[in-house]
């Protein structure tokens, strides 16, 4: 169709709307969607078959004006911040299932390979975790007080260094994930490492029973958080790797998003773990049934919320469809 043509059977209805959208508290609502729909379809067949002309240039216009008008004045959902961490979240964890699981199995191969090493070698551990804080450790063993690390400066002071260590350290193994996925899985298998020598290094100097207690007080939480936050990261490699039918960039945008939102929900549970290490592991003396109670309220709550409750809100339907088909490729 010559673009005169297309002029001359559309114009009656663009001087409608023009008319409409100069009233819209008095135009009916229902009409101006209609227009506006319609104004939108010739605008999209204008700029295919007319680019750079006056008419599509009057319609990009007119409708740029009236979507400004619609929603310029439209109130931000009041709701917005619960439906983040009651849906949104729970979302990005559901979509990120199986790089979740690809997560934990490499931290505990990473844990188990580090436990084996130091029961075989009594020097990787050194290696691993550094010949001062060894050091430091086995004097506070020979004081009687094998966790006093967790004792050495005031409860502030340790509060704010730790929270904001680990919230580091949560990003930094997300972001490593640029690298194709494998700087994350890297970062993932070091620490699980670091785990493994420094359980068992207590268990070959008969501290076991005392020191792993003490550590899952906070460990429960944080060390739940970094394998979460390495699942994020293998969700960004996984958006580069397979970009699946967007572009490489409109991909890595997606994962980027997903993982992101992921590590804003780990914050609070990183707060959660600074708190419990800098004013509660620090009183390694109390009763071992406060401790569990500690160790399993923390474990029901990280399991509950970032893979039960997401599952629970699949199955009864409270997920976008659409966000989880763009998110499936993700689980590569």
């Amino acid at each position: 169709m010559k673009e005169a043509a297309f002029v001359r059977q559309n114009k009656p209805r663009w001087e409608e709307f023009e008319q409409v959208a100069k009233d819209q508290r008095h135009a009916d609502p229902d009409r101006l969607a209609e227009l506006f729909i319609q104004l939108t379809d010739d605008l999209s067949f204008a700029r295919t078959q007319y680019p750079n002309t006056r008419t599509t240039a009057y319609l990009n216009a007119l409708a740029s004006k009236v979507h400004l008008q619609i929603y310029k004045n439209k109130k931000e959902d009041s709701n917005r911040f619960v439906r983040f961490w009651k849906y949104e979240i729970p979302e990005a964890m559901y979509a990120s299932r199986k790089p979740l699981l690809y997560s934990l199995i490499v931290f505990v191969m990473a844990g188990v390979i580090g436990a084996v090493s130091t029961l075989y070698d009594d020097t990787f551990v050194r290696l691993v975790m550094g010949d001062s804080y060894v050091n430091m450790t086995l004097d506070n063993i020979g004081k009687g007080k094998p966790t006093d690390v967790y004792s050495t400066m005031d409860e502030l002071t340790m509060f704010v260094l730790i929270t904001w260590n680990n919230v580091l350290v949560a990003f930094r193994i997300f972001v490593l994930g640029v690298f194709s996925s494998l700087g994350t899985g890297l970062y993932l298998f070091y620490n699980g490492l670091m785990v493994g020598s420094f359980v068992t290094f207590f268990y070959d100097q008969n501290q076991l029973s005392h020191a792993l207690p003490v550590i899952m007080l906070h460990g429960t939480i944080e060390l739940s958080s970094i394998v979460i936050a390495a699942a994020a990261g293998f969700v960004l490699g996984n958006s580069l790797i397979f970009p699946g039918t967007y572009s490489r960039m409109e991909s890595f945008k997606r994962g980027a998003a997903t993982g992101i939102k992921i590590l804003v929900g780990l914050v609070p549970f990183f707060i959660i773990a600074g708190f419990i290490e800098s004013f509660i592991t620090r009183y390694a003396s109390m009763h071992w049934s406060i401790k569990m109670c500690i160790i399993c309220v923390s474990a029901v709550l990280m399991i509950y919320y970032f893979v039960i409750y997401p599952q629970r809100l699949f199955l009864n339907g409270k997920f976008s469809s659409n966000q989880l088909s763009q998110n499936a490729r993700l689980q590569q």
